[in-house]
């Protein structure tokens, strides 16, 4: 399912980003960030609020364009892909788990996990059964055949989480994924998607100012006034 099949460069990061620049009007969002994720590495992005940390995840996924600066991903360059190749990336490669779900309200669970899949041309069946393994893999199966406004807020998450993975991603962005959770909830999230993530080699993006879903990472960068900073937690990947 993935553009990225070949396995690109033997050595150094699966995505990187070098002196990012992004201005919104005469508003700087990012100031020369830089940004190193290796296959199936967990990293959280922290800051706080306006920092230009989720302005990074969007540029590092392909939805903005940044002004200056690198991107970088499987050894390609992803600041000169046009805007078709950047979408097709997203639709193939990348997974993503936003704030809210951002579940499509009139489909099922069930429908709303294997919809990656039908959009790039994947037979219902197929979708239907690996759908169905994603929703057991994050405990959600009871509700495939519900709609999103009949389950509960981290019953949502744990079906965005699964659709973001359904499609064998091979980096997931996620944006504040427990924001909207209590904290019962969030750990759950956080443990069954960081499980999952690992369990099939994806490397996870993880925006959040939370330190407690942080420490669900193998290593931090923490985003200020537009700038990274790089530091490894210890002991990597212990919650």
């Amino acid at each position: 399912m993935s553009l990225g099949s070949s396995s690109g460069p033997a050595s150094g990061p699966l995505l990187s980003a070098s002196g990012l620049r992004k201005a919104f009007g005469s508003t700087p969002a990012l100031d020369g960030a830089d940004f190193a994720l290796s296959a199936g590495e967990v990293v959280a992005v922290m800051g706080p609020s306006g920092s230009g940390k989720s302005t990074l995840l969007h540029c590092l996924a392909g939805i903005v364009r940044p002004d200056a600066g690198t991107i970088t991903y499987d050894g390609r360059d992803v600041t000169a892909m046009n805007d078709a190749r950047r979408s097709a990336l997203r639709r193939r490669d990348f997974g993503f788990v936003f704030q809210f779900g951002q579940l499509v309200p009139e489909l099922t669970c069930a429908e709303n996990v294997a919809l990656p899949l039908r959009l790039d041309g994947v037979r219902r069946k197929d979708a239907d059964r690996a759908a169905m393994h994603w929703l057991e893999r994050l405990e959600v199966d009871s509700v495939a055949r519900r709609r999103p406004d009949q389950i509960s807020g981290g019953q949502g998450q744990r079906v965005a989480v699964a659709r973001a993975l359904v499609t064998a991603p091979r980096v997931v962005f996620a944006d504040e994924p427990t924001g909207a959770l209590d904290s019962l909830s969030g750990e759950l999230v956080m443990r069954l998607f960081t499980e999952a993530a690992r369990d099939t080699g994806a490397a996870v993006v993880l925006v959040t100012h939370e330190t407690r879903v942080a420490a669900y990472s193998d290593r931090e960068i923490t985003v200020r006034d537009g700038r990274s900073r790089d530091f490894t937690l210890a002991p990597a990947g212990t919650p």
